[in-house]
């Protein structure tokens, strides 16, 4: 079990294989590849909507007729459509790597991808991989001995309630320091833990049903796993208790406080961190962030207050849930018809294919990406992307000096660290090395751990070593974006660099309603809510005036208060400041990557509108394809499990609102579809801006 870090990366979206004879009587395959996306879908929009009224049904209408939710997912939208054909190309790749390998690395990749793709030998081990796992925990003779099992389960796992990472100090971003987060619940979020309203208490109920079942799958009694499931439920609300919210962990001040490892050891006298420091190889570390003082305090209560019985149960319920989807289909089916099935509202499993292939790319990205860049990512398509976040950055340099509530003082620091943001595009500048990971055939969790503490130990090294801020956070085939506020850096991998986001052979109107206003939006990440409290070298530090900060937080409060008033479900609105910093990106990079487009036609000329005529592509304007383009980006379906799981949990909005809540805060578009003022899309106090 891992505890929960905090990854400072804002993103764009919020968001298995087989031994020799490489098929099974189950899932032989992908029949064929999913049809590639269309950058502008003229069919996609229900003329009968008025654009002025509601945009996103306009833009997304007769898509969201068109492409009811597959049976095996629980949101369906343009993300997913581009994510399933990169998969599917990544599949090709892993599957000839499996059969017939090439280069050391492809049979590294290949036969991880052979050993999760093998249900035969999977299912004939069972529950035989965890055993020595559960053998570690029922030796445990007190919680005191949770330190050392913590430092020597970490190759297989993380072991549970404490750990340590690597991350950069918020102080001084040239440095990197030890921190301790918080972690250790399995619902999604700790409102599913104390929320007292019926759906939350129903879900409880049902958790507690699947521990049962998961407990006696592993074969202990009915009268054990009932009360092994009470013990898991009482620590996991304890926890809940004392982790802070999602809001909270936002904020970078909430999340620092450096004290000494002594220090710390006072706070959680019943963990011994010098024996925890010294088993994983950092008995150097003297001092530690405690993300969450909280938490740690409530741990040390859960270790002195409850029975050592139950502190197993929680640990034996966490080795089994992490490891459930890789073992045999009893406990993967379990798992999945509570986390999937119940939560999510998700019909069926995904074939194996996709699971692995996910799998391996997750667990080996960068080696599989070498491979993947070569076929769907040409040099051409890396440089077209550099010109277009050039344009977007001197179009975010020429709104700064326009924004009407800001001093020329702050102005001055501003530009400064935009000028300061690195491009990384693509894919990295050199791989990371896997040679050391050993993978086997016949080996599925084994692989999988092995490559896990591979990224933990690569984590743990950094510690005291300079950044390496050409590093990567996602895998070249990833169809997402990120900034990094500590880095100051934003990075847009090759998988989402492809219709329905960029397309070559796409009007310039098209390209920036697409992946120019992704551009923007993580452009406007370093300046949302929590972004802009960080200077240009990655720092947390007050680079504003006193006046301009409060001016700033007004306009941020405007949008919180719009975004809370935006159902996400049937009785279930949007917390307005969980979505702040993407909400104020959305809209950031609207308004940012319009006016590129719009310099940009001014420079270029008819020669920047192929297919134009009379002024007019498919019936539209240039101004008006961006639009279309932008909202069709975010064209979906979701189930409303799904919706409710992720109002609670994910800082981005809906495509609904992220297309409806951004554009009736642009005058600009109200006038590209001649809206009227006072129409839902052009409100007659103007919406809340920003940037």
């Amino acid at each position: 079990m891992r505890t929960f870090l905090s990854a400072i990366v804002l993103a764009i979206a919020a968001p298995v294989c087989m031994a020799q004879t490489f098929s099974t009587p189950a899932d032989s395959g992908p029949t064929s590849a999913p049809k590639k996306p269309v950058s502008f879908d003229v069919a996609s929009i229900d003329k009968t909507a008025d654009p002025c009224t509601d945009f996103y049904q306009y833009a997304c209408g007769n898509w969201m007729k068109a492409n009811p939710i597959p049976s095996d997912q629980v949101r369906w939208g343009r993300f997913n459509e581009l994510s399933e054909r990169n998969n599917y190309l990544l599949y090709t790749e892993l599957k000839s790597a499996a059969d017939a390998p090439k280069t050391a690395l492809q049979r590294q990749y290949g036969d991880f991808f052979a050993a999760c793709m093998n249900t035969t030998e999977v299912d004939k081990l069972g529950v035989k991989p965890l055993e020595a796992e559960l053998e570690a925990i029922a030796a445990l003779e007190g919680a005191k001995d949770l330190a050392a099992f913590n430092a020597k389960q970490l190759k297989r796992g993380g072991g549970g309630f404490f750990g340590i990472g690597v991350t950069q100090d918020q102080k001084d971003s040239s440095q990197q320091i030890a921190a301790t987060g918080q972690g250790g619940l399995t619902l999604p979020d700790r409102d599913y833990y104390l929320n007292p309203d019926a759906r939350f208490v129903t879900i409880r109920k049902q958790y507690m049903d699947h521990l049962v079942k998961m407990f006696t799958l592993l074969g202990d009694t009915q009268d054990k796993a009932v009360a092994e499931a009470n013990d898991v439920m009482q620590i996991e609300t304890s926890l809940a208790k004392g982790s802070m919210d999602r809001v909270e962990m936002r904020d970078p001040a909430k999340r620092y406080h450096m004290m000494s490892v002594a220090d710390l050891q006072k706070l959680s006298p019943n963990y011994d961190w010098t024996v925890y420091l010294d088993g994983i190889g950092m008995p150097q570390v003297k001092d530690v962030d405690v993300v969450s003082p909280g938490y740690v305090t409530t741990v040390n209560e859960v270790l002195s207050t409850q029975p050592l019985q139950a502190i197993k149960a929680y640990l034996r319920w966490h080795t089994l849930h992490e490891a459930a989807p890789l073992l045999s289909k009893p406990f993967e089916d379990e798992n999945f018809a509570f986390f999937s099935q119940t939560l999510q509202g998700q019909k069926e499993q995904q074939p194996r294919w996709k699971r692995c292939t996910r799998l391996t790319d997750r667990a080996l990205g960068e080696a599989v990406g070498q491979d993947w860049v070569k076929q769907n990512f040409p040099p051409d398509a890396k440089a077209n992307m550099e010109k277009l976040v050039h344009a977007l950055e001197a179009s975010m340099a020429a709104d700064l000096q326009t924004l009407p509530w800001m001093s020329d003082a702050t102005k001055a620091e501003a530009r400064k660290k935009l000028d300061a943001i690195t491009d990384k595009i693509g894919y990295p500048t050199h791989w990371r090395d896997y040679s050391s990971v050993v993978v086997k055939r016949d080996d599925l969790l084994g692989n999988v751990q092995r490559a896990d503490w591979f990224e933990e130990k690569r984590n743990l090294d950094k510690y005291g070593k300079p950044v390496d801020t050409m590093e990567w956070g996602m895998t070249p085939p990833t169809v997402n974006a990120y900034y990094n506020p500590p880095q100051n850096n934003i990075n847009f991998p090759a998988g989402i660099l492809q219709p329905p986001f960029y397309d070559n052979a796409m009007d310039p109107a098209v390209n920036f309603g697409g992946i120019g206003v992704v551009i923007g939006h993580e452009m406007t990440h370093g300046f949302d809510d929590q972004g802009s409290k960080y200077d240009l070298h990655g720092n947390v530090k007050v680079w504003w005036t006193p006046e301009d900060l409060a001016k700033f937080k007004d306009r941020t409060e405007c949008t919180a208060k719009e975004y809370d008033g935006f159902a996400a479900a049937p009785g279930q609105n949007l917390n307005g400041h969980l979505t702040l910093g993407e909400n104020t990106a959305d809209n950031g990079g609207l308004r940012i990557a319009y006016q590129a487009l719009m310099d940009t036609l001014a420079k270029e000329g008819a020669a920047a509108e192929p297919g134009y005529t009379d002024g007019k592509r498919d019936g539209y304007t240039p101004a008006q394809r961006f639009f279309i383009a932008f909202g069709q980006v975010w064209c979906q379906n979701a189930t409303e499990q799904s919706a409710r799981v992720l109002a609670k949990t994910d800082p981005h909005s809906p495509g609904q609102w992220r297309t409806n809540g951004s554009v009736q805060n642009f005058d600009e578009f109200g006038k590209a579809f001649g809206c009227k003022v006072g129409q839902p899309m052009m409100p007659a106090s103007g919406g809340c801006r920003t940037w």
